[in-house]
């Protein structure tokens, strides 16, 4: 596929600095840039490279401003990184997508299936499943008894989706990926034994939701485990049974969120954070990486750091302190060692 500098600007809106007329055949990282490809720049850690890219074309932020002479051709938008990822789905929404059903698989005969939905060899399709249009189920995917997708979902290999679960519209999951296992709920007896409590709910994903390969989403013990519109997450996430998670919230691999949390939308979590069960996120929560948030935070807005996870302007004066400690020891040391003299 060709494309000229002037037709990507038209597609993303962008405005032109060089020749309209440059064509380009791909995409590439900026400082692995080679000629007839189209690459980015947003990150200002990048900025240097953009002196040197072979790229023919780069768009750039409508706040940047070159230090000295570029030889691409420049596309100013207002969010370079938007643009691109806006690109990106277009040319994805370009390939041709695989229809039909692929043998051998089991469709229970009450499943009911949308018109040009995809169906792998080897998946597994329950009784009174409801399968929306374009979907695409890959190979090995199990969806069990009374599931519902919706339209233009995608369900990668080795998804598993147990029953009762309802997935929206244009929800993307990814390989390895289990919606609706078991919440970790055990009663403990007078013996020292555990007895296993059903969890008997559903999890609910809303539309435009992903989720990144092996996380685990676990059913409610009663009700339901609830993924909110636009929430990101990444892989080997796990949620707990009767989490909710608000509208557009990104949690990133390896974090966990215990049971019947309830967390705001437009949160940010980093990777590897944990939060204990049964508290409240306020709204545009950032949480940095390996953070353990113990109890509700109630104010919109906060940014935690630290195990236990404290503000972080808080966090950042404690630090002031704890990174000293080897010297403040090594200083009271001899102030004691003075101390004993003197008192000798």
């Amino acid at each position: 596929m060709k494309f000229t500098a002037g037709q990507i600007a038209e597609l993303i809106s962008g405005k032109i600095e060089g020749n309209k007329e440059t064509v380009i055949t791909g995409v590439s990282k900026i400082e692995e840039g080679k000629p007839e490809t189209l690459t980015f720049l947003a990150n200002p850690k990048y900025t240097s490279h953009i002196y040197t890219t072979q790229a023919d074309v780069v768009i750039v932020n409508d706040s940047f401003v070159a230090e000295k002479e570029i030889s691409a051709t420049l596309i100013r938008v207002p969010n370079a990184y938007e643009a691109l990822a806006l690109l990106l789905e277009m040319y994805e929404q370009s390939q041709p997508k695989k229809t039909g059903i692929e043998q051998p698989s089991f469709i229970d005969k009450s499943a009911k299936i949308g018109d040009f939905a995809y169906i792998g060899a080897f998946s597994y399709i329950g009784e009174n499943v409801v399968i929306g249009e374009n979907v695409q189920i890959f190979p090995q995917v199990y969806i069990g008894d009374n599931v519902k997708i919706g339209d233009n979902t995608i369900l990668f290999p080795g998804v598993k989706v147990y029953k009762n679960c309802i997935i929206g519209n244009s929800c993307t999951l990814h390989a390895g990926s289990i919606v609706g296992s078991d919440g970790f709920g055990f009663a403990p007896s007078a013996s020292n034994e555990y007895k296993k409590v059903a969890q008997i709910g559903n999890v609910i994903l809303k539309d435009h939701v992903e989720i990144g390969a092996n996380t685990t989403i676990d059913r409610a013990t009663m009700g339901s485990t609830i993924i909110k519109k636009g929430v990101k997450l990444d892989n080997l996430v796990q949620i707990a049974h009767n989490v909710e998670v608000g509208e557009n919230t990104v949690i990133a691999a390896q974090a966990g969120i215990s049971g019947s949390t309830k967390i705001g939308d437009d949160c940010m979590f980093g990777g590897q954070m944990a939060c204990t069960g049964h508290i409240k996120i306020a709204n545009k929560t950032k949480v940095g990486g390996q953070a353990g948030i113990t109890k509700t935070v109630s104010k919109e807005g906060t940014i935690l750091l630290g195990s236990p996870a404290m503000e972080v302007g808080s966090f950042n004066k404690s630090y002031v302190v704890f990174r000293r400690l080897p010297q403040m020891k090594k200083e009271l040391d001899e102030l004691k060692k003075n101390v004993s003299e003197l008192n000798s």
